[in-house]
């Protein structure tokens, strides 16, 4: 394994897409910066420095993988690239990264009992149950905001539609939504100073957040024992049997706490950057508003190609091998770029180009090929069509205005903030 490097400068850390301070740089200069590795075979770098991290030593680093078709080796074979040591470079007791990340952070075959389990819940007629909460939630969110002329999309739009969804998808009250955004934004933004915690204790904020989710979902799974409703997730995953086996309240618990914040996060931040998407490229707004039904499939899939709401995931080397030419030891971790690979030009033609009627377009924005990808792809694609769809109708001007604030993390491609603006207007709900 490659050694631990002296302390960070300022420098590495605009150059290392492994920290968070290198997202929040220009995105030009984050797209050269990411061709550069993509050009080159893959290289090791350094963690962030987590000294203050109460119970955490720094570790050494990750491989930095950003080409698609090595993202692509590594997703098809996790017999040799391990989910189950973690998901992010940070290296955290098995206990939290199981209670954090459920079946996403497990190799087979505890991960396909579990999934298979989950799965029984999101059948088509869940989803379909779902279709007429989305319109519904989507044109309350707008009208509540329509008269203003302006808002904060992200805060008053994008952040909305996926939470309420997720917690009607569980049969969580729509009282504890708010306090559900909040323990999310204390789980995926503790690396950006508007949400790091008082003192630095990231794993007490982030143990604190979880726990509090997980009690939650715990009381409502206890009220759900024997019931024969098909209504909620909730109700599904309690009483379900599969080959005989049933999950536990923990399983069901830490798998709320990644639907809450997978799910809801990275739905948001695709529906924010589509906002900024449209803005800046007015021809491939025109191009979707004039024919909604007909372009919204292609466009959603090249929001989420250019978005890549994940930034990157992580795999643990389980035995020597090599990788895009570089020798690979037992126990490394590389760290799977899949925003750089949505961008790669042996895969996307002019890819920084936002083009809503790209196609083919085989990205990886829902994870690569192989037993981890997304779960929750059909319902996020479903929730960010309608919600444009009841746009273009009810605020067809709406634009942002100014830069995104873009989170400093390295693990999300987030936005946290982003004015917006359009003619008011009365929109019934």
């Amino acid at each position: 394994m490659p050694q631990p490097t002296a302390p960070a400068t300022d420098d590495d850390y605009l150059d290392n897409p492994i920290l968070p301070k290198f997202w929040v740089q220009d995105r030009d200069v984050i797209d050269s910066k990411l061709a550069g590795f993509r050009d080159a075979p893959p290289v090791f770098l350094r963690e962030d420095r987590v000294e203050s991290v109460v119970g955490l030593e720094p570790g050494p680093g990750a491989w930095v993988i950003t080409q698609y078709d090595l993202i692509l080796e590594m997703s098809k074979t996790p017999e040799v690239f391990s989910s189950a040591r973690g998901v992010t470079v940070l290296d955290t007791p098995p206990e939290v990264v199981e209670f954090f990340s459920s079946m996403i952070a497990m190799d087979d075959p505890r991960h396909a009992r579990l999934r298979k389990l989950v799965s029984a819940g999101f059948t088509p007629r869940i989803l379909a149950l779902l279709e007429d909460s989305i319109t519904e939630v989507s044109r309350s969110i707008i009208a509540d905001v329509a008269e203003r002329g302006s808002c904060d999309f992200v805060v008053d739009v994008a952040a909305k539609l996926p939470l309420i969804i997720v917690c009607d998808l569980m049969g969580v009250p729509r009282s504890q939504v708010d306090f559900v955004f909040d323990q999310t934004n204390i789980i995926l933004g503790s690396s950006d100073p508007e949400y790091a915690p008082p003192g630095g204790d990231i794993v007490g904020a982030l143990l604190g957040a979880g726990g509090s989710l997980a009690e939650l979902m715990t009381s409502l799974a206890e009220s759900k024992i024997g019931s024969d409703s098909q209504d909620d997730l909730t109700s599904i995953l309690v009483n379900a049997e599969v080959d005989g086996e049933k999950l536990s309240f923990s399983e069901i618990a830490s798998f709320f706490i990644l639907l809450v914040v997978a799910g809801n996060e990275t739905t948001r931040n695709s529906i924010a950057w589509a906002l900024q998407y449209l803005t800046e490229n007015p021809d491939q707004r025109a191009i979707w508003q004039n024919d909604v039904a007909g372009v919204t499939p292609t466009a959603i899939e090249e929001v989420v190609r250019l978005a890549s709401p994940v930034t990157y995931m992580r795999r643990s080397a389980l035995q020597d091998t090599t990788l895009g030419g570089v020798e690979i030891a037992e126990g490394d971790k590389l760290a799977m770029f899949y925003l750089a690979a949505n961008r790669d030009p042996v895969m996307f033609e002019d890819p920084l180009r936002f083009d809503v009627r790209r196609d083919p377009n085989r990205h990886i924005g829902f994870g690569g090929p192989g037993p981890h990808f997304c779960l929750g792809a059909h319902l996020a694609r479903r929730e960010i069509g309608v919600l444009y769809r009841e746009l273009f109708d009810a605020l067809p001007d709406i634009e942002a205005t100014g830069a995104p604030d873009i989170l400093q993390a390295s693990f999300i491609h987030g936005i946290k903030h982003l004015d917006a603006s359009f003619t008011p207007r009365s929109v019934s709900v």
